[in-house]
This record gives structure tokens, C-alpha cells and sequence, in this order.
């Protein structure tokens, strides 16, 4: 493949008419890349593309869509044709794509010490922009993106306590999805979303690829989507234990959830108000919470557990086959998803949830161990600290219907000793985090849960 020296941000496209939204990038104006999107097909102000708070998420979601294709090679230097950039924001993006492509550097054993450096032009802090406030009302109109799995799920049924008015947004059409929205009885907007072919055709040829940040698009493409519809405030269903890494590489913490970390989650919110100037309000309700807690509050909505799913093994292949199994049973993510749930539900219904008990077979146990803390690191993919998936093997202990499986007899014989006080650990890894985000209005479903 041939050596590129920069990557371009070409520029933006926005038809309001059409609901179609084109970000262009380039390599050295050489190969160039083209993504669209079309948006969900309700109205739209016909003169939006004419607003600036618009215009600078457009612009924002221009840089982060950039990251799937810069990684092709990751020039050193990169241009931005269609906007410029405060010295702050700069950073902001240096960051961003920093640590969000930071298991993609891991994974590719390259160097990515002063490689990103996104420019800045001669605007001041704030200059030229309309700042807004943050809202202090009551959120009435609430923007939920979800994604299948039970994190989401927890999300929804505690917003509904508020009485508000809530829409599900999915990027990406999905029979799981639609089943969901179904189940939840709420409206359901899609965005579609299709890759540059360039991107794929480079792949082809030996480009670089990898793991990007998915939830800094999703996000952005979120604040954007309450812009043109007119939502209040955009809900977030990231947990406390996305902050943790998985590990160091040439002395960064490498988090493969680095975009659903609360040091994201706090960056973008500053971002919005400072450089978008939006009002609309950006938190996760979830961030107090550790995988754990928030398996305990699904585990109270029965009427999702044959409609939901974690696994990303399988997730393409339903969405040609709804009929298809929901876990693939093999996958860090299945052995996470069923560990949680282990310590709140019986034998019986987990076997009706996965097809299958996880810890019965025991090719599952090398896995186990790194998800516990005992071998290698903590796997790439979404899944709890160690230090609660050890509560959730002592909640099931104690339940007692799978102590006499592989998977539990290497825990009680690997890790149960070294455990001094179970009590302790099964009590923090269910209490609430106190750094947060979440507005005070909100916060009352904290408590309740």
C-alpha cells in the first residue's frame, strides 16, 4: 500500500430536504473518501443547514467520522479545509483520537507518540461563538440511543419514571433493535449510516485497521439528531466500570472503552457547551453504576430477556436472520453478560436467556481467569472490572444451583481465597459511584434504584 503524508478533512455536505448529511476526507487530495448518512425521515427545519449551532455539530461530527479513515495510515499531518480549530479544541481532538484509537495502536504495535497533531488557526477561546448555558429546566423531551443490549434497557425503564418524553435513536437498521423499541413502547428513529467503499478497497490492499471509538461518533451524531428534532437532552447508557483500562502501552492506559469513560463523558460536555454552543443537556444515567448493579436493575424486566443482546459476535449475523441465537456463548462479551446475570437469576432462566449454561463448559475458563483478574488482562471488549465479576461469582456461589460447574469450581479453588472480605466486595461493586454528570433532576433515579 502506498505511504500517504496527510489526511484531509474535505468538508461537509448538508441537504435538509434530502436529510442526507456527506463528510468527505481525503489522503494527500489523492484518495478520497466518502460517507454518507440519512437521517430519520420526520421533518426537519427546511433552513437548517443554515443554523450555526448546526453547523458546528456538523463540523464535529465531520473530525470524529475522520477517525475510521485516518487509521488507513495515520499521516502525520493532517488539514482541515472546511473549518478551523481553537488551540483548546485542537487538544480536544488530539485527545480524542488519541486515546480512542488507542487499542488500535496497541493491537498494531505502532508508536503513537507525537504522531496526532490537529491544527489550530489564529481563533481565540470561545471566539465566534454563540455560548449557551446549560439547561436548568426539566428535561421533557429525551433522546435515547440504544444499542440492545441490557445497559440500554436499564436506561429506558429509569427515565420512565420521570414522566418524560422519550425516543429511542439506533444508527443502523436492526430487527433486535426494532423488537426493543417495541417491547419499551417508544418511538424509534434510525439513522443510516454508510462507509466510504474507498475504506474498504484500501483494506483490501493492506491498509491498517482496527478498533475506533464508535460511542464519540454515536454521541455526536446524537447532539446533532437533538439539534434537528428538537430534543432536550441526549441520555447516555455508559457505566461506571467503562472508565478502567485494559493496559499500559508505552505509558498510556489503553481503554478499549475509552469513548464510554466518564474523562469523555466530562471532555464532550464541555466541548458542546464551549464550541458547539448547544443547551442541550449530555450524560450518561448509568455512570454511577458498575456492570454489576446494572445487570441487578435488568434483571427486573423480564419482558426483555429473549428480545436483547450483548454479543458482537453474532450481532451481523441477525441482522440478516432474526431467527438466529442471540449469543454466540464464546465471546469475553457472552462470558461477561452471563457472569452478571448469574448473580441475580436462576439457572433456569439463564439457560432460557443464553441457550446454554457458560460456566458448563470449560473452554470458557482461560476467559474467566482474565475476566477475574487471574491471568493475562482484562479483555478488549465492554465487559466489568474484575473486582465485580468476583461479587457476581460469590452472589451465584451463594444461590448455589451452578456450584457444582467447571467455571465455579476453578473460582472457588483459584480466586475464593484470596478473596479477605466478601461482604465488602459484593457491597462496593453495588454501590453507586458519586462521580457523575447527571443533572439534579436525575438524580433521584440514582437513588431509587
Amino acid at each position: 500500500m502506498n505511504r500517504y503524508d496527510s489526511f484531509i478533512f474535505e468538508g461537509v455536505n448538508f441537504r435538509p430536504h434530502g436529510k442526507k448529511i456527506v463528510l468527505r476526507y481525503s489522503l494527500d487530495h489523492d484518495v478520497t473518501f466518502e460517507e454518507t448518512l440519512m437521517l430519520p425521515t420526520e421533518p426537519v427545519d427546511p433552513k437548517a443547514d443554515k443554523n450555526e449551532t448546526v453547523k458546528r455539530a456538523l463540523f464535529a461530527l465531520h473530525l470524529i467520522g475522520g477517525i475510521s479513515y485516518y487509521k488507513t495510515c495515520c499521516p502525520t499531518k493532517i488539514e482541515i479545509v472546511d473549518g478551523e480549530l481553537t488551540k483548546s479544541e485542537a487538544q480536544f481532538w488530539n485527545t480524542v483520537y488519541l486515546q480512542g484509537l488507542g487499542q488500535f495502536f496497541y493491537e498494531n504495535k505502532m508508536d503513537f507518540r507525537n504522531r496526532i497533531n490537529f491544527p489550530s488557526g489564529k481563533l481565540q477561546a470561545n471566539e465566534g461563538r454563540q455560548n449557551a448555558q446549560r439547561a436548568t429546566r426539566n428535561a421533557q423531551r429525551i433522546l435515547v440511543p440504544i444499542g440492545g443490549g441490557k445497559d440500554s434497557i436499564a436506561t429506558i425503564e429509569l427515565l420512565k419514571k420521570t414522566g418524560a418524553q422519550l425516543t429511542l435513536l439506533r444508527v443502523g437498521p436492526h430487527p433486535i433493535i426494532e423488537q426493543l423499541a417495541h417491547s419499551a413502547g417508544l418511538p424509534l428513529l434510525n439513522v443510516r449510516r454508510s462507509l466510504s467503499p474507498a475504506l474498504f478497497d484500501l483494506n483490501e490492499k493492506g491498509a491498517l485497521n482496527g478498533h475506533v471509538p464508535i460511542t464519540a461518533y454515536i454521541s455526536i451524531l446524537s447532539i446533532l439528531v437533538a439539534l434537528l428534532y428538537d430534543f432536550d437532552a441526549v441520555v447516555m447508557s455508559d457505566e461506571a466500570s467503562a472508565s478502567e483500562g485494559n493496559v499500559s502501552f508505552h505509558g498510556m492506559d489503553i481503554n478499549h472503552q475509552w469513548s464510554k469513560s466518564l474523562e469523555f463523558e466530562k471532555m464532550l460536555r464541555k466541548y458542546i457547551q464551549a464550541s458547539i454552543g448547544s443547551e442541550v443537556e449530555y450524560f450518561s444515567l448509568l455512570r454511577p453504576f458498575t456492570e454489576l448493579k446494572i445487570s441487578e436493575i435488568f434483571s427486573k424486566y423480564p419482558q426483555y430477556f429473549h428480545g436483547f443482546s450483548s454479543c458482537n459476535t453474532n450481532w451481523k449475523i441477525l441482522s440478516k436472520n432474526e431467527s438466529g441465537p442471540r449469543w454466540c456463548n464464546r465471546c469475553p462479551k457472552c462470558a461477561s453478560v452471563f457472569a452478571a446475570l448469574a448473580a441475580f437469576l436462576p439457572k433456569e432462566t439463564l439457560k432460557e436467556i443464553f441457550g446454554a449454561i457458560l460456566y458448563e463448559n470449560e473452554t470458557l475458563i482461560h476467559l474467566y481467569r482474565e475476566l477475574l483478574g487471574v491471568s493475562g488482562h482484562k479483555p478488549f471488549e465492554c465487559v466489568g472490572t474484575d473486582s465485580e465479576t468476583k461479587a457476581a461469582f460469590l452472589l451465584t456461589m451463594r444461590r448455589g444451583d451452578l456450584n457444582d460447574t467447571p467455571v465455579m469450581k476453578m473460582f472457588v479453588s483459584e480466586v475464593l481465597p484470596a478473596i479477605s472480605d466478601p461482604d465488602k466486595l459484593i457491597s462496593e461493586a453495588l454501590a453507586p459511584h458519586p462521580d457523575h454528570c447527571i443533572p439534579e433532576f436525575f438524580q433521584k433515579l440514582i437513588v431509587e434504584s
